[in-house]
């Protein structure tokens, strides 16, 4: 195995002499004599004929022919801010494209914005009208329940069961409500983004 620091030129030829002596005077050869060059963790140049070994990989190296020439360079592996700046950079352009695709003009992204929130104003306006009929129900029943009491006489199971339900009711479309009204300041923002980043892709 020839695994060697290398200090200078003449070591490095003079290291590609010896191993070209190695071969036997009367064969060939079957490949190119190739010796790889990188970093130990001691900040050592390494002449190696095996390759690299799989710790140093990643820091990069060079492939060296006969003659003491590069003929390959392997470069380091990105970095993980490398790898995460690359990754945001390929997600941009895919999001720039399909915006691209989506819309041909800023008016585009109006109309579609307007869709959408037209569309959550009138989910909040049924929740809102559904709640106000649980609401008027509950106080129905309430009002049954505050004559039985009035009666001195006890309030029927399935009547506390029906305003539990009710108020049950209530909450769930209470959150309907606000999960509504969410989507839509989400949508803005995210309407007007896109509205945004379509005109600078333009250069309008």
């Amino acid at each position: 195995m020839l695994r060697l620091a290398a200090f200078g030129s003449l070591f490095l030829v003079s290291v590609l002499s010896a191993a070209m002596a190695a071969q036997p005077a009367k064969t060939k050869p079957s490949a190119p004599i190739e010796l790889y060059r990188y970093t130990d963790n001691n900040g050592r140049v390494v002449l190696d004929r095996l390759g690299v070994p799989p710790e140093y990989v990643s820091r990069g190296y060079e492939v060296l022919n006969e003659k003491g020439r590069v003929v390959r360079v392997v470069p380091p592996a990105p970095s993980l801010e490398e790898r995460q700046r690359i990754a945001e950079e390929k997600a941009k352009a895919k999001s720039d494209e399909q915006l691209l695709r989506i819309y041909s003009e800023p008016g585009d992204v109006d109309r579609a914005r307007d869709r959408k929130l037209a569309e959550l104003d009138g989910l909040t306006s049924v929740a809102q009208s559904n709640l106000h009929s649980l609401r008027t129900q509950q106080a129905n029943m309430q009002s049954k329940a505050a004559e039985y009491e009035r009666a001195g006489r006890q309030v029927p199971e399935h009547l506390l069961v029906q305003i539990d339900n009710l108020k049950a009711e209530q909450a769930g479309v209470e959150k309907d409500i606000q999960r509504y009204q969410q989507g839509r300041s989400e949508a803005e923002a995210a309407f007007a983004a896109d509205r945004a980043r379509l005109v600078e892709l333009r250069g309008e």
